[in-house]
């Protein structure tokens, strides 16, 4: 207490500091006050039991309320002093209890101790709840954690040998060789946002898992690679049968004279006059650029796929997709014969060289192809084949005639092309080359020479006396879908799906002009058959167009086709122009 605070009378008990440890000049008093159940100091209203703990006079506070504790005598029974705050006792903490052993196995036998003294109640109850899915037993079936455990951990070693291999193995630092490394390893050579030492990272990172040999061996793969590509597009030979031999000999007995005179005609023309020469091109552009219709005749009921006339320019041949082919005399359009032999699409049928002019009716005098790889050859009394040429797999699209007449070239999708000795009735040549379907094939006016064409974009001239490859043709950027020599020997015309035609110089081996042609794949091109003076084009566009040689000047579109056109010719004599379609007609034009 205080020095000098009041005691009131009353229900108290009076004491001094002495009873405490205190000095005798200090005195208090205590009052109880039932109805509240504290223990009050007199003196002011707000100062409470905890008023010694704001006393700063109060020297031994703590010591008064363990004795006012101690003095429990003086409180009623039953009754609770309540301190402050700061001197509450803790509760004593309460011990949980430790169950050791499994519950399972005290329930098992509990169960068991049941059903062995007989007491079976609620018995039936557990086991309705067992099968029911409520009580939950185990199978005795544990988890080793322990793998798991060695699983992690050898996880963890196999990511810290990674890393340890990573920073031993040496990425370059040029970029371009960084990105060629991961090119290599089937990688992504950037990603977004990432910078050059993100990809030597990145490709670090790869060689750590894969091996750092894994580049090394890409890299000889890679090269085994190109090294085998250039094998493929390397020429190669085989040793071929005596009658290719025989025919080899033939070939060049047969060409050479007529390349001697083919080169005769040439010298004579240049000799001529220039203004002659000028007349007669300016005449025959003129003429040209007169062409008109004159004849149009449906020719079958499917598209007709190819035409051709005759030798003599008496009869044209059309070949259909119905599988017929026919024969019509010229000019006035009249059938003459149907051809019956083919199943399927024919593509192509010609006419034999000298075919009605020196040759017998009996003999054979055409020859076609279809898409089943049948080849058909026929005379001119009967409308049956005469003869069959076997051993085509896939589709024959073109058949063409040596301009002797003894040899037969027939080409294939199956990326070959073939020559068939009629005399001796037997393939004697089967020439690989190209590395996708060969479209079309013509040979050259002294008989020397072959072009063929594929479905590759490139084109071929072979040598027919040593089977060599002597031209080859590059830049066209799609199919070649037809080839043709100029009479003049040295100029070699392509039509192809890149929509134009190009004209190649044989002399230098190069292209001499790319005629923009057409807005659509060329299905045909044509030289005139006498002189050369013009090129004739034929397109998907529904047009046919007339060119001039040389110059490559446009002279006359012909249009008149309803659908695409799929074939053109020009008469032997030069006066006669026929053009086949997918309309299902063919027509002839001529000049006025």
């Amino acid at each position: 207490m205080c020095p000098g605070s009041t005691v009131s009378k009353g229900n108290s008990v009076a004491f001094t500091t002495d009873d405490f440890g205190g000095t005798a000049a200090s005195t208090g008093r205590v009052t109880f006050h039932p109805e509240k159940d504290v223990l009050g100091i007199s003196g002011s209203r707000d100062k409470q039991v905890n008023h010694h703990t704001r006393c700063a006079n109060c020297s031994s506070s703590s010591r008064l309320f363990r004795a006012l504790i101690r003095k429990s005598s003086l409180l009623s029974p039953g009754r609770r002093l309540r301190m402050s705050d700061d001197d509450e006792v803790a509760p004593a903490p309460k011990k949980s209890r430790v169950f050791y052993g499994s519950l399972e196995e005290k329930e098992r036998e509990r169960l068991n101790a049941e059903t062995l003294s007989g007491f079976v109640t609620g018995s039936d109850a557990v086991k309705a709840g067992i099968e029911a899915g409520n009580i939950n037993i185990s199978s005795y079936e544990t988890l080793e954690l322990e793998d798991h455990v060695n699983e992690r951990q050898q996880e963890a070693l196999a990511e810290f040998e990674r890393r340890r291999r990573a920073r031993q193995i040496t990425v370059s630092t040029d970029d371009t060789e960084v990105k060629a490394g991961l090119r290599a390893l089937g990688e992504p050579i950037t990603l977004f946002g990432e910078g050059p030492a993100d990809r030597r990272e990145r490709l670090r990172g790869v060689l750590s898992v894969v091996g750092p040999d894994a580049l090394k061996k890409s890299r000889r793969d890679e090269d085994r690679a190109k090294r085998s590509q250039e094998e493929c597009q390397q020429t190669w030979y085989h040793e071929g049968p005596v009658t290719l031999k025989d025919a080899r000999l033939w070939l060049a007995r047969y060409s050479l004279p007529r390349a001697m005179r083919r080169l005769e005609a040439g010298r004579a023309l240049k000799d001529m006059c220039e203004a002659a020469r000028t007349i007669r091109q300016q005449e025959l552009h003129k003429s040209l650029r007169n062409l008109n219709n004159f004849c149009s005749q449906i020719g079958d009921d499917r598209p007709i796929s190819f035409c051709h006339f005759s030798p003599d320019s008496k009869m044209l041949a059309t070949a259909s997709w119905s599988g017929l082919c026919k024969l019509w005399s010229v000019p006035d359009c009249t059938l003459i014969r149907t051809l019956r032999g083919h199943n399927t699409n024919v593509g192509a049928v010609v006419f034999r060289p000298q075919a009605g002019v020196s040759l017998d009716q009996s003999d054979v005098s055409l020859a076609s192809c279809a898409a089943d790889g049948s080849v058909k050859l026929w005379n001119l009394e009967s409308d049956e084949p005469v003869a069959d040429i076997e051993g085509h797999s896939e589709r024959v699209s073109r058949v063409c005639w040596h301009p002797s007449g003894r040899f037969l070239g027939t080409t294939c999708y199956d990326h070959s092309w073939r020559l068939w000795d009629l005399e001796v009735q037997e393939e004697i040549l089967h020439q690989e080359g190209h590395s996708k379907g060969v479209h079309d094939i013509h040979f050259h006016p002294d008989g020397s020479l072959a072009a063929t064409g594929g479905l590759d974009a490139f084109g071929r001239v072979w040598d027919l006396r040593t089977g060599r490859c002597v031209v080859f043709l590059e830049g066209h950027l799609k199919e070649i879908y037809s080839v043709h020599f100029s009479p003049n020997g040295y100029h070699l015309a392509t039509g192809s799906g890149d929509n134009t035609c190009k004209v190649w110089d044989l002399r230098n081996r190069k292209c001499l002009y790319t005629v923009p042609a057409h807005q659509n794949l060329l299905s045909g091109v044509r030289f005139q058959p006498t002189d050369g003076h013009f090129l004739l084009t034929c397109a998907y566009d529904n047009m046919a167009k007339v060119w001039s040689h040389p110059g490559w000047m446009p002279l006359k579109t012909l249009a008149g086709h309803e659908g695409k056109v799929m074939g053109v010719d020009v008469s032997p004599d030069g006066k006669l122009i026929a053009t086949c379609s997918y309309d299902r007609t063919f027509k002839l034009w001529m000049s006025d």
